[in-house]
């Protein structure tokens, strides 16, 4: 059954235990929680800490939290963002007994960094993400993705090669149509006054998208009103640390050099007519004022064959930052939900 979620959800939380050797009752499970008793593989502990080795010779991080029957992968966006803007999830999933792990891709600041264009593709991705699944342990009885933006796409293609090793899958602020997402930015754009466009275009021609003054322009202008709706000087600082360490060539060559002008290898990706195969229970996180159109998330909810959706009504790109308390609430009811599902 489809499910619209439009109304602000009441769930309770479920707070893990404070130590591993504290033994407390959940409400979920009916069983001694143990949220903090797990180990570093190796010979010595690392706080969670596991490089992932993969087939091509290079090595990926990930940092585990928790211990617990549901496991969630996080899939940052950018291309070649970093975790760190997905730090918030460590105040809302350990109190859901959630366990979860970050994860640099590789190109990213905490993983290898090689200097080869031929590993930027969505295929190579892919098969990290199976690389990265296998080397957690994680299977299709507990194994959770949610991707944002680029992250989604990720996610997409990871499910419809993989689903059958997945219990379900978070699609968060991420159409699944490039050309779509090219489009609906052009239309927020339209919606600015003329002589912020003029001069935009301006730096646009010359193809100066490095210029400092473009950069804030396009930063206050777009992205305080459309990725974080925070005024520049308070964006969260795991936020602005993740932007901090970006590998610009990797994010232009896939997503291309601005917002505005979508020209890497991504352009003209889309699954939209794919949907359709997609069986594992998916959540579609959308949002009022995000980058992408809201009304297609939800759309994609219906193709897919058991979808949800959840609509951040005062959200944006990053709404897991700026409707923090529903957005999360929102995908630990999925989670949960699916998770009590056989």
């Amino acid at each position: 059954m489809k499910n619209i979620l439009k109304a602000l959800l009441i769930i309770p939380i479920l707070w893990a235990c404070n130590e591993p050797s504290q033994k407390q009752p959940t409400a979920s499970t009916g069983k001694s929680c143990d949220y903090n008793n797990f180990k570093t593989p190796g010979a010595f502990q690392a706080a969670g800490v596991q490089m992932i080795q993969l087939k091509e010779g290079y090595k990926v991080w990930t940092k585990r939290f928790g211990n617990s029957p549901m496991k969630v992968l996080l899939l940052h966006g950018g291309p070649a963002l970093t975790h760190e803007y997905m730090e918030c999830f460590e105040s809302f999933f350990p109190q859901a007994n959630i366990e979860f792990y970050h994860y640099d891709q590789l190109g990213s600041h905490y993983s290898d960094q090689p200097e080869n264009d031929s590993l930027w593709t969505i295929e190579r991705f892919v098969d990290e993400v199976e690389q990265v699944r296998v080397g957690l342990g994680l299977n299709k009885d507990n194994f959770y993705l949610l991707g944002n933006s680029w992250g989604g796409i990720l996610a997409l293609e990871y499910a419809l090669k993989y689903q059958q090793n997945m219990k379900g899958m978070i699609i968060c602020n991420m159409t699944a149509d490039f050309d779509k997402y090219e489009a609906y930015n052009q239309s927020l754009r339209n919606k600015m006054r003329k002589s912020l466009i003029d001069s935009l275009e301006f730096y646009e021609k010359k193809g100066d998208y490095h210029n400092p003054v473009y950069q804030d322009l396009v930063f206050n202008e777009y992205y305080t009103k459309h990725i974080c709706q925070f005024p520049q000087k308070d964006w969260p600082e795991p936020i602005m640390r993740s932007f901090g360490h970006i590998n610009q060539h990797v994010y232009e060559y896939m997503q291309g050099p601005s917002e505005f002008v979508p020209g890497g290898i991504l352009k003209h990706w889309s699954v939209w007519d794919q949907l359709k195969d997609l069986y594992v229970p998916t959540l579609m996180v959308g949002a009022k004022y995000d980058t992408m159109n809201p009304e297609e998330m939800e759309e994609m909810s219906t193709l897919v064959q058991n979808g949800s959706y959840l609509y951040c009504e005062n959200g944006s790109h990053l709404a897991m930052w700026d409707e923090q308390e529903f957005f999360m609430n929102g995908v630990i009811d999925f989670i949960k939900k699916t998770h009590s599902e056989k």
